[in-house]
C-alpha cells in the first residue's frame, strides 16, 4: 500500500495513480443515481463534505461532463468478480473524478468510506484526494461488534456513536446484549413487566434503562444507513436474574428474585419444569424476532453452572425452536454446541478453555462459527495491568493482541469454510460512560476490523501500526476518547 495512503482495514488491492489527484472545494459536484437508497447516501456524503470543511456540493442526478466530480455508481460488474456482489466496491481517483462503483448500496457507502480515509490537506489547507485505484471485498461475510447494555446502559445515542466507528471501520453487524443478571434492556409486548421492573438495575447500583419498540426501530434504522444489521440477544437459559426479579413464576418458589447489581455468573438460571417457563421463551423470543428486520437472533446459552445437561438441552431447545419458528437464523454462544441446532445455525465461540470438540462436532452438522477468542476480540480485557477499567480473566490484549491472530486457526480440526466471521465483545461491568467504552474500543476495534476484512497474507502489523496512527485524527475531530497504545508512533 502507497505510505501516503492510511486506509483501514487494508483493502485487497490498492495502487497510486498518477498526477496530484482531485481537489475537493466548494462547488464539487456529486453524481448520484436515481434509487432512494443511492439518494439518500447522496445525502450522507454532502453533510459529511460539509463537516469536514469541503464546503457545499452541487449533487447532480445526471453527468454534465464537468470535472471536479465525486460519483456514486451502482455497476454489478464493479469490484473483485470473485467476491460477494452486496459488499464489493471499487474507487478510481484522478484529477478529474473520485469514482465510487459497487453492485450494492452497501458497497457504494464502503467505497465513500475508503475514500474518505484517503483525504488529505495540503499546504493552503485545501482538501484533496490522492490519485489511486482501489478494488475491495471482504475476507469475511461477518464483521460485529457485542455492545453489553445490560450491565450499564446506553442510550440511542452512544450506540449511534458505535454504529458509525463500525461502519468507519467496515464492521456489519452490531450484536446486542440486551439482558443479564443486571438488567432488561428491551420492552417487549408480551412481557412489559420486563422494563417495569427490572430496567432501572445496572452493577454497583448505576442507573438503568431500557430501549422503548420505537427507540430500537431507531437503532435499526441507523444501523442500516451503515451497511449494519442488528442483532439481539436475550440471553437464556443463564444470566437471567433481572427475569427472574420481574417474574416470580419463572423461579421454583414463585417468589420474585431479589435484584442483582453485582458481577458475578452463573447463579441464575430458568427451569424447565416450571409452566410458565416455556410460554415466557416462546414470548419473548417472538417478540425480539418480530421487531429485528435482520434474519438473526441471539439465544445466549452461556455460563449455566447450576443446569444439568438434559434440563440445559431441553431449555435451550425451546428457545431454539421459538426463534426458528419465528423466521430466524439462530445465534448462541459455544456452550450450545453439545445441543442439535438447526442446520446454518451460528455459535459464537469465545472461550477457548473448553469445548472445542463439541464445536468441531456441530460444524461438522452443519452450523457456523462466529470468532470472538476472549484473548483476542473481548475489548474489555485490560490494555495491561496498570489500566484502571476491565477484566483481566482473559488477560491483557494490547494491539498488537488484538491484530496478530488468525481466525480460521484457532480451532483444531475447525474446516475454514465453517467461519463465517470475526466479532469483537465489550462487556460493560466496569465501564459507566461512552468515553470509557470508546477508550476500550478504539484502537483495537480497528485491529479486529483488518482481521475480519482483509485476508491473513495481505495483512502487516508494521503496515498496519503506520496507517492507524493516521486515525487519531478522525478520532479526535469527531470526538471520542482513545487510548494511545504505546505500540504505535501516534
Amino acid at each position: 500500500m502507497p505510505e501516503s495512503v492510511s486506509i483501514v482495514p487494508a483493502p485487497r488491492y490498492v495502487e497510486p495513480g498518477d498526477g496530484p489527484g482531485l481537489g475537493l472545494g466548494a462547488g464539487v459536484g456529486l453524481l448520484v443515481g436515481p434509487h432512494p437508497a443511492e439518494i439518500a447516501l447522496g445525502v450522507y456524503v454532502a453533510r459529511l463534505a460539509e463537516r469536514i470543511g469541503i464546503g457545499p456540493v452541487d449533487m447532480l442526478s445526471a453527468d454534465d461532463g464537468r470535472d471536479h466530480l465525486i460519483e456514486l455508481r451502482l455497476d454489478p460488474a464493479a469490484g473483485p468478480v470473485d467476491a460477494d456482489p452486496a459488499e464489493r466496491y471499487s474507487l478510481v481517483v484522478d484529477h478529474r473524478r473520485a469514482v465510487v462503483r459497487a453492485p450494492a448500496v452497501t458497497g457504494l457507502y464502503y467505497g465513500v468510506v475508503t475514500l474518505r480515509q484517503t483525504l488529505c490537506s495540503d499546504p493552503s489547507g485545501l482538501v484533496y484526494a490522492p490519485a489511486l485505484r482501489v478494488e475491495d471485498a471482504p475476507r469475511f461475510a461477518w464483521r460485529g461488534l457485542s455492545v453489553d447494555v445490560a450491565r450499564h446502559f446506553y442510550p440511542v445515542e452512544d450506540i449511534e456513536l458505535v454504529m458509525s466507528l463500525m461502519g468507519y471501520y467496515k464492521l456489519n453487524v452490531l450484536h446486542l446484549h440486551l439482558t443479564d443478571d443486571q438488567g432488561w434492556r428491551l420492552d417487549v409486548a408480551s412481557r412489559p413487566g420486563l422494563v417495569e421492573r427490572s430496567a432501572g438495575s445496572a452493577v454497583h447500583g448505576a442507573p438503568g434503562g431500557y430501549y422503548t419498540s420505537d427507540e430500537y426501530r431507531r437503532i435499526v434504522a441507523f444501523a442500516a444507513s451503515r451497511g449494519i444489521t442488528v442483532v439481539p440477544e436475550i440471553d437464556v437459559p443463564g444470566h437471567v436474574n433481572a427475569a427472574l426479579h420481574a417474574y416470580g413464576e419463572l423461579t421454583p418458589s414463585g417468589e420474585p428474585a431479589e435484584a442483582y447489581t453485582g458481577i458475578e455468573v452463573g447463579f441464575s438460571r430458568l427451569s424447565a419444569g416450571l409452566p410458565a417457563t416455556r410460554r415466557f421463551l416462546q414470548d419473548v423470543f417472538t417478540d425480539a424476532a418480530a421487531m429485528t428486520p435482520g434474519p438473526y437472533v441471539h439465544l445466549g446459552g452461556d455460563e449455566v453452572l447450576g443446569l444439568e445437561p438434559d434440563e440445559y438441552a431441553a431449555l435451550v431447545g425451546i428457545a431454539h425452536d421459538a426463534v426458528r419458528d419465528a423466521g430466524k437464523v439462530v445465534v448462541a454462544w459455544q456452550e450450545a454446541a453439545g445441543v442439535p441446532l438447526a442446520p446454518g445455525s451460528v455459535l459464537q465461540y469465545w472461550d477457548p478453555r473448553t469445548g472445542q470438540a463439541e464445536l468441531v462436532a456441530a460444524a461438522a452438522a452443519g452450523c457456523r462459527v462466529l470468532m470472538s477468542p476472549g484473548s483476542r476480540a473481548y475489548l474489555d480485557m485490560k490494555y495491561d495491568a496498570a489500566y484502571p477499567r476491565g477484566l483481566e480473566w482473559a488477560g491483557h490484549i494490547e494491539l498488537r493482541d488484538a491484530y496478530d491472530w488468525d481466525p480460521t486457526l484457532l480451532v483444531p480440526g475447525l474446516r475454514t469454510e465453517s467461519v463465517i466471521g470475526v466479532e469483537a465483545a465489550i462487556w460493560t461491568e466496569t465501564l459507566t460512560t461512552v468515553d470509557e467504552l470508546t477508550e476500550m474500543l478504539l484502537p483495537r476495534l480497528t485491529a479486529v476490523a483488518e482481521v475480519a476484512w482483509t485476508a491473513a497474507g495481505r495483512r502487516s502489523w508494521d503496515s498496519y501500526r503506520r496507517r492507524v496512527a493516521a486515525h487519531r485524527d478522525y478520532w479526535d475531530l469527531i470526538g471520542v476518547r482513545w487510548y494511545p497504545s504505546p505500540q504505535v508512533d501516534w
